[in-house]
């Protein structure tokens, strides 16, 4: 990455080394953010196994992902602090503190004692850190890209920032190469003992993140506006308290960063899930197929970014929205078709319907994950859901309890609202032994076969869903930049930005499963990414202002 630094530096109107120093250092805390992101998302099973080791197994998974939710939940709060401080001390000293705080929490999770050693004290505090680490994310991006685009000469502020998004994939790889790495040099120790390297290695990519900060020196804008006395007073009160701004403020989100969110979730993260959960591709190949998909898609963060400094941001990151809504559910039905046909034949020889008592169907959007679901409606559509079969509903009389039709043979499934927790978990595990057999008779596959994968045509897929993040997320940070005057232009962005990607983002996952729960439609999930984003494209287009020539320095 520092090479091309270097030779967009040398190409820039003769920029020296310190510009090039100062894209590196901010983009430092994008590689952080997201190799932490990674690397707890990679090992919540073993961190379950730890922390929370007092649940019952299902349990340990769920609570240690919601400890690392709990991150997203509070970045908004971050951004609101640290944006603050931002605008009132200076944009350097502000986000070295938040990275501070990320390595720190992210280095202490490999030190912390488990719950078999301290007891609850160690979940408590797993929790706190992620907190923590969420806190000082939401400071985070809005001081490297206001700094990115306060040092860029007029003209390249797309250019410029688009570095920050592109160091997500360096990220992602860290983190899998050091994962690999670790099992490789300590075998089965590695649940033992053995995770706790990748978080506490986590301290060097520290120690070189903070030296190269500490060479930096304050933006320029923000400096001649201190030494002009223009600061503001009350950041929070001028950003928030006062329609003019306020206005801009709900635009950004609702206008940008809400549909630029969804469709970064979806082309990433949905379609590991997709891949993995619903398609039952095995794990590894998954993360090779969008590993291989982000590095060939990861330079169009910078070409987009460049692109917005010619045409603007807004046509490219509303482009981008509107591809995705108008080309999500084709995409999504080639991954299946190339990924796993069988899933298809098998949906036209054994249909399967849902016949349930529509009262008795809860929407299974758990954000939380401490619903429970035990109607025997939730039970049978939870089921097939998780195996990834497509299914019909048909409605029941009232109070009937819901049956489930596999290519004409039914099984009826059970009331669990009142079992103990043990027999519901033996009721369910026959219920899904029964229907699972019926399923695997008529061709739905338990996992996808190898050797039916066309994996060129998949990885093409896969690359057109980064491309689209990349038209999104390469401009976004520029735009944002630039739709608020300087002296409170840290705590102003921020908030959009994290409120779009830690909310309408972070729950793409739940609210979409929820949806194909209660549809049976395997498809029907992405229809929240889509609403979202058409929704962005409008209100975009009518609301919100191409910035790419103003004045960053007013």
């Amino acid at each position: 990455m520092a090479t091309t630094i270097d030779a967009i530096g040398k190409s820039a109107d003769g920029l020296d080394v310190s510009h090039r120093r100062v894209i590196l250092a901010s983009s430092l805390g994008t590689v952080f953010e997201w190799y932490d992101f990674y690397l707890y998302g990679s090992l919540a099973v073993i961190i379950g196994h730890q922390f929370f080791s007092g649940l019952n197994e299902a349990s340990q998974l769920v609570f240690a992902l919601l400890a690392f939710a709990a991150g997203f939940a509070v970045r908004p709060f971050g951004a609101l602090v640290f944006g603050r401080v931002g605008d009132l001390v200076g944009r350097k000293y502000t986000f070295l503190i938040t990275i501070v705080i990320m390595g720190l929490s992210t280095f202490f999770v490999g030190l912390l004692p488990s719950y078999k050693s301290i007891g609850v004290a160690a979940p408590v505090i797993l929790i706190a850190l992620r907190m923590l680490q969420g806190l000082a994310l939401g400071g985070e991006y809005g001081g490297a890209a206001t700094y990115v685009a306060e040092h860029a000469p007029d003209g390249k502020r797309g250019l410029y920032t688009s570095f920050i998004q592109i160091t997500a994939t360096f990220g992602l790889f860290l983190s899998l190469l050091i994962i690999l790495g670790c099992k490789w040099l300590v075998g089965d120790k590695f649940d033992d003992w053995g995770w706790r390297i990748p978080f506490l290695l986590s301290s060097l990519l520290l120690a070189v993140s903070v030296y190269i900060r500490m060479q930096l020196h304050e933006s320029p804008v923000f400096k001649q506006m201190k030494e002009e006395g223009k600061t503001s007073k009350a950041p929070l009160t001028e950003s928030f308290a006062r329609w003019s701004n306020l206005k801009v403020v709900i635009l950004a989100l609702l206008g940008a960063t809400a549909g630029q969110a969804v469709v970064w979730y979806c082309g990433q993260f949905y379609a590991m899930y997709f891949l993995g959960s619903t398609l039952k591709i095995d794990a590894t190949t998954t993360q090779l197929l969008i590993a291989g998909a982000l590095l060939i898609g990861t330079p169009f963060f910078v070409v987009f970014g460049w692109l917005s400094d010619k045409v603007g941001r807004k046509p490219v990151v509303l482009a981008g929205c509107l591809l995705a809504a108008l080309t999500y559910f084709p995409i999504f039905k080639a991954i299946t078709h190339y990924a796993n046909p069988a899933v298809e034949a098998a949906g036209r020889s054994a249909p399967v319907t849902v016949i349930a008592d529509p009262a008795n169907c809860a929407l299974q959007i758990n954000l939380t994950g401490t619903q429970s679901y035990t109607s025997s409606c939730d039970v049978a559509k939870s089921y097939l859901a998780k195996r990834g079969v497509p299914y019909t509903n048909v409605a029941a009389p009232a109070g009937e309890v819901a049956k489930v039709s596999v290519g004409g043979q039914s099984f009826v499934s059970f009331e669990g609202t009142g079992l103990a927790k043990a027999d519901f978990g033996a009721r369910s595990g026959d219920f899904g032994k029964t229907v699972g057999a019926a399923l695997d008779q008529a061709g739905y596959p338990a996992k996808a076969d190898p050797s039916k994968i066309n994996y060129p045509m998949l990885l093409l897929m896969l690359t057109l869903l980064v491309i689209y993040v990349t038209m999104v997320y390469g401009p976004i940070a520029a735009w944002l930049v630039e739709m608020f005057p300087t002296r409170i232009r840290y705590t102003s962005m921020s908030l959009p930005y994290h409120i779009g990607n830690g909310w309408f983002g972070g729950f793409l996952p739940s609210v979409s499963f929820g949806i194909v729960a209660l549809t049976g439609n395997i498809y029907s999930g992405l229809w929240y990414p889509v609403v979202i984003a058409m929704m962005t494209f409008v209100i975009g287009l009518l609301f919100v202002r191409e910035t790419k020539d103003v004045d960053i320095s007013a």
